[in-house]
């Protein structure tokens, strides 16, 4: 097990830190009856109902130490991604964030490696992850065609973890895109949510998905959100003000929390442009201000959409490529922003309700939400309506 240093953040280590096994997540608000929205999820209500989206996560908690950190691969398909690319997009909703690729891929429309999400100091841990598996599996990068354009983004745990630590490694991002699958997706305590908070409360990777019914194309949509944002009064759920009723336990604290941040992905199995893309990006923004955010000053806040309609080729055959495009005069576009609002919406509720308490670095303590509370209010609130 790792050894720490004095206060004040341990040294990095030479050694790899193994992983954990996370603890077990609560369930989730569709089990305990809290239907958000009025579209249908798909048979997860995850972002793994998009067919060939695979989802991956490496913990890292060390019961010794102040370790409160991971890594959460998500793979748009289980190809090739850098001689099968998929058309993508990125909306910057507030730019206090370490990003890398989004530039790239707002510029060409295009996404070529794994997701990977993980904390605000790992980024370039998880860049060199990220080059090592598009190496290894592509030996004309470099010499033969141009480089990799590695897509990683992150939110700062350094509440519970200790970030200065550098505990991921490159590894631990090869781990978690070997282990990458489809099915159900885990939330709350896991991977790159191990060590997040969100709205005063423990937070960290929550899901959802939805489908549009066959009148409108029959498409399904899913968002993965790593949640670290918020502040505790903010929070709403179902339309109810909950912050202001239920509040998490005070704390004496040396110095105010860090700023959070959160990242929202989109998978869609829908026909879109980049532009179109863009497009259903820049409602996640919508999706979170339905749960109490108003994008905080330090809050990074970035959407990645990408469609696995089709796949963009490497070396493409010929001068031209031609593609289907959604039409947008018609019902299908609001529908589709539609799911993307309800989705984003519901993987930040889902995130409270599965992570559980998690203690961390100098006695921080993060408290899980507590639903039963939660789901009385809104149990009261629906009565008086």
């Amino acid at each position: 097990m790792a050894q720490f240093g004095e206060s004040g953040g341990a040294a990095p280590q030479a050694g790899v830190l193994p992983p954990a096994t996370p603890p077990p997540a609560r369930p989730r608000a569709r089990a305990l009856g809290l239907a958000l929205g009025r579209l249908s999820p798909g048979p997860l209500n995850a972002i793994t109902d998009v067919a060939g989206v695979r989802v991956g996560h490496v913990t890292l908690i060390d019961a010794a130490g102040p370790v409160r950190t991971g890594v959460t691969a998500v793979l748009p398909h289980g190809g090739n991604l850098f001689r099968e690319k998929v058309v993508a997009a990125v909306h910057v909703i507030n730019a206090f964030g370490k990003a890398t690729g989004t530039t790239q891929v707002a510029e060409l429309g295009v996404i070529e490696t794994p997701v990977i999400l993980t904390n605000t100091l790992s980024v370039g841990a998880a860049f060199e992850g990220l080059v090592r598996d598009a190496l290894r599996h592509n030996p004309e990068i470099g010499r033969g065609t141009g480089s990799v354009n590695p897509l990683v983004a992150e939110c700062n745990d350094s509440y519970l973890n200790d970030l200065r630590g550098l505990w991921v490694r490159p590894e631990h991002v090869l781990a978690a895109i070997e282990g990458a699958s489809a099915g159900p997706v885990r939330e709350g305590v896991v991977g790159a949510g191990t060590g997040m908070s969100c709205y005063g409360w423990k937070g960290g990777i929550g899901t959802s998905s939805r489908r549009v019914d066959a009148t409108r194309g029959g498409y399904t949509l899913g968002v993965l959100v790593l949640a670290n944002f918020g502040r505790a009064r903010d929070l709403v759920i179902d339309g109810v003000r909950v912050g202001e009723v239920v509040t998490p336990p005070r704390q004496r604290l040396a110095a105010p929390p860090p700023a959070g941040s959160c990242i929202v992905l989109i998978a869609t199995d829908a026909p879109a442009s980049a532009r179109q893309l863009g497009r259903l990006a820049r409602r996640a923004q919508t999706g979170l201000a339905r749960t109490g955010s108003f994008g905080e000053h330090g809050s990074g806040e970035y959407a990645v959409a990408w469609s696995t309609a089709r796949t963009v080729p490497h070396w493409p055959a010929g001068p031209t490529l031609s593609a289907l495009e959604l039409a947008e005069d018609g019902p299908v576009a609001d529908a589709l922003f539609q799911a993307v609002v309800e989705a984003t919406e519901e993987a930040v509720i889902d995130a409270l309700f599965t992570a559980d308490t998690l203690d961390g670095r100098d006695g921080h303590i993060r408290h899980g939400l507590p639903v039963e509370e939660v789901l009385a209010l809104l149990a009261e609130s629906a009565g008086r309506r």
